[in-house]
């Protein structure tokens, strides 16, 4: 069954926050198709990071919409999140990516002023090494933060901004404003 033409309010006013958001220039945002399974009404962003020209990170934040509420979600809008980046090997091995990973989104949460509840989620790492045919690429670490939360209202340009936020951590870029001196070790002067 499709769903109705006309957009319930909260889950318009919801879309038209998120769509006002304008990003910093190395986070690209598109958006893709949602899942229709989830809720009656969903809405769907990707996120492409880019650090000096190359890919560092990708996500992809979903808002679901149940006007009838879900007792799970302490609500009827949920934002739903997935965030990948590649990291260096020592920074995949570090036992505390983890909480470092989480800590990220809540303070990211916490400092755009995105009420929030019922969060729940999880933080990967992972580190692969090559053999065989594949042999002789370095070995490669990633971190996989993936989390849900209950906005308190329908205004999610401030839920946009900390996910972009995540995003930015996650992909080590240096804050706004700052720049990130050069790596001499790599130009050979070090």
């Amino acid at each position: 069954m499709a769903p109705p033409t006309v957009l319930p309010e909260t889950f318009a006013r919801a879309v038209a926050g998120l769509r006002s958001v304008v990003p910093r220039d190395e986070i690209r945002l598109e958006e893709v198709g949602a899942p229709k399974r989830l809720a009656p009404y969903a809405f769907a962003l990707s996120a492409t990071v880019l650090r000096d020209g190359d890919e560092v990170a990708t996500g992809r934040l979903i808002l679901l919409h149940d006007p009838a509420g879900h007792e799970a979600w302490n609500g009827t809008l949920r934002m739903v999140s997935y965030v990948t980046a590649d990291l260096e090997v020592d920074l995949a091995a570090d036992p505390l990516l983890p909480t470092v990973g989480w800590a990220w989104l809540i303070d990211a949460l916490d400092t755009h002023g995105a009420d929030y509840r019922a969060i729940g989620g999880t933080v990967t790492q992972t580190m692969s090494t090559r053999f065989g045919e594949l042999a002789g690429a370095a070995p490669a670490g990633d971190v996989e933060i993936r989390a849900s939360w209950t906005p308190v209202d329908a205004d999610l340009g401030p839920h946009l901004l900390a996910w972009c936020a995540l995003l930015a951590s996650t992909a080590g870029l240096p804050p706004p404003g700052v720049t990130a001196l050069p790596d001499h070790r790599s130009a050979g002067t070090g």
